[in-house]
């Protein structure tokens, strides 16, 4: 995990083909899975985070055969940097308002 700001933003571009300065936020680790980087664009300049675990690693969601990325949702990214295996968490089925959730804020 060498890379740094220049490095982790041509990844982004480059390899994975989003936009660096879109808002998302990107999580790196290394081969070992004992260390994470995460790249975000605030609106006024890029953050690069990095997180080493002292033991163990990190239950890292496996990707399909030929997937380049895999998109997690935000209560996903806490659970990861908390410890919690992806593997093993499931979701439980709820009820969500689908017109609540698509409105959008008048100007």
């Amino acid at each position: 995990m060498r890379k740094g700001f220049e490095g982790l933003y041509g990844l982004v571009r480059d390899h994975l083909q989003c936009d660096p300065l879109s808002g998302h936020v990107f999580l790196f680790s290394n081969s070992r899975r004992n260390r994470l980087r995460l790249l975000v664009f605030d609106g006024s300049g890029l953050w690069v985070c990095a997180k080493r675990l002292e033991r163990g690693h990190f239950g890292w969601p496996q990707a399909v055969v030929g997937q380049t990325k895999i998109v997690l949702s935000h209560e996903e990214l806490a659970m990861l940097l908390g410890g919690i295996d992806l593997q093993q968490a499931r979701h439980r089925p709820w009820y969500r308002n689908q017109q609540v959730d698509n409105l959008v804020p008048s100007a």
